[in-house]
């Protein structure tokens, strides 16, 4: 094993916090029809719950392409967090980084799809910055996914996934550049179409090796297009790629997977469907029910039937799983991450922090930010909070769009953006 000397920890802004004299430090939040926001509402430390009692109907506003226009970061700009946080930019120049993954060791991987590698950063130095990095592995097919196996201190391998399958390295403690070839793990899987990112995930006990795998459309109907067969789903296999069964189905888009490491629950983040108008359909962040449906393509939210598949499928409609976290409508919610770092506030440590991507198909913007979802006990309520926002200029132009989230050694959050082509630090100081 290698053994590394690290800054993380003495550089830190470490605190110690004690719990305020709540339980919860949520505030006033946002319910009902107000809590169908834009990007102009958005502010570090706001809260909403939307439930599906809040739901329009379908076209109640007209479904629109609004793509943003992604511009330089402006001077000034700078992305906005909570009081009593910093941000800093951990790293820059990035082609396209995407996940984000901190190994048992403390370095941190970062996904570069366009580029088709996998690159390493190590450490931190005195002005915020990496004290190493390097090009991990190359030559990969539109990456997402990185997870290490088997969990704990000391892992043998690195899975990656392409958007067509999934390989390993063999890795150890310490690896900055991938050693050896790459042993195929799972040779082939759905491709093709819409939604090419997939991601992975262990079970706690090692056992379970969850895949997600997106849908190739909007809402193409599984019956009549043989594309769409195994996706729109989250697939189990075993950790050396023997398929086992579809975990669970109907989930659009789950792109950013990740297992709560004190409950063990898998949880997941979705891209919902499309051009239904503004406030349809609620993106949303869900624990996954092993065997549950969640809709896609024929229903959504419950017993909601997609009016473009009117008639289809009825003995689904009372079969439907409502999920968990229900988020602004067309925000792309992307990679989630569960707090277990001891930096943060004591009412933070243990919730989901996740990335926003931000809406195309919305009149006015939304999304485009980090959100929190408070969990009590390995449970949500509902309820989600504006975390890190500020990547929307006041005209609508976009100079960030956070993807990835990772905790670091030293308890911080790191983000990537892929918009600015940065990894963001987000450390609390409590000043």
């Amino acid at each position: 094993m290698k053994t590394m000397s690290w800054k993380w920890t003495a550089l830190a802004t470490v605190v110690a916090v004690t719990a305020l004299a709540s339980d919860s430090d949520v505030r006033n939040v946002i319910t009902g029809s107000a809590a169908f926001v834009s990007f102009k509402d958005e502010k570090p430390g706001t809260y909403r719950k939307i439930t599906v009692s809040d739901l329009p109907q379908p076209y109640a506003t007209e479904g629109v392409s609004n793509g943003p226009q992604v511009v330089p970061m402006p001077d000034g700009a700078w992305p906005k967090a909570p009081a009593g946080f910093k941000v800093e930019r951990y790293a820059e120049k990035l082609d396209e980084p995407r996940e984000l993954r901190t190994a048992p060791n403390g370095d941190l991987f970062v996904s570069e799809s366009r580029a088709g590698r996998v690159e390493v950063f190590r450490g931190i130095t005195a002005d915020g910055k990496p004290e190493q990095h390097s090009v991990f592995a190359a030559g990969l097919k539109n990456n997402f996914g990185i997870a290490f196996y088997p969990l704990g201190k000391n892992p043998e391998w690195i899975y990656l996934a392409n958007t067509n399958s999934v390989i390993r390295y063999k890795y150890h403690n310490g690896d900055l550049k991938a050693t050896g070839e790459p042993e195929t793990i799972i040779a082939e899987l759905p491709s093709g179409g819409g939604h090419w990112t997939r991601d992975l995930a262990f079970s706690k006990d090692g056992k379970r090796l969850f895949v997600s795998v997106g849908s190739a459309s909007n809402v193409d109907d599984p019956d009549t297009h043989p594309r769409e067969t195994h996706r729109a789903d989250i697939l189990e296999y075993t950790p050396e790629g023997q398929f086992v069964k579809i975990y669970a189905a109907g989930i659009r888009n789950p792109v950013g997977i990740a297992v709560n490491p004190t409950t063990g629950q898998l949880w997941c983040s979705v891209n919902e469907r499309d051009m239904l108008g503004d406030n349809l359909v609620p993106d949303y962040i869900t624990s996954v029910k092993e065997g549950g449906f969640y809709g896609w393509p024929w229903y959504y939210m419950g017993d909601h039937q997609d009016p473009r598949l009117k008639g289809t499928h009825p003995e689904l409609k009372d079969k439907v799983t409502v999920p968990d976290v229900l988020l602004q409508p067309h925000n792309a919610s992307l990679e989630l991450a569960f707090y277990e770092g001891k930096q943060f506030p004591q009412q933070m440590r243990g919730d989901i922090f996740a990335a926003e991507h931000g809406s195309w198909n919305k009149s006015v913007r939304a999304g485009y930010e980090v959100i929190r979802v408070p969990l009590d006990n390995g449970k949500s309520d509902g309820v989600y909070g504006d975390f890190l926002t500020g990547f929307v200029t006041a005209d609508g132009s976009v100079w960030g769009r956070p993807v990835g989230v990772a905790v670091s050694p030293d308890g911080s959050l790191m983000v990537s953006d892929d918009a600015s082509k940065s990894i963001w630090r987000v450390s609390y100081t409590g000043k």
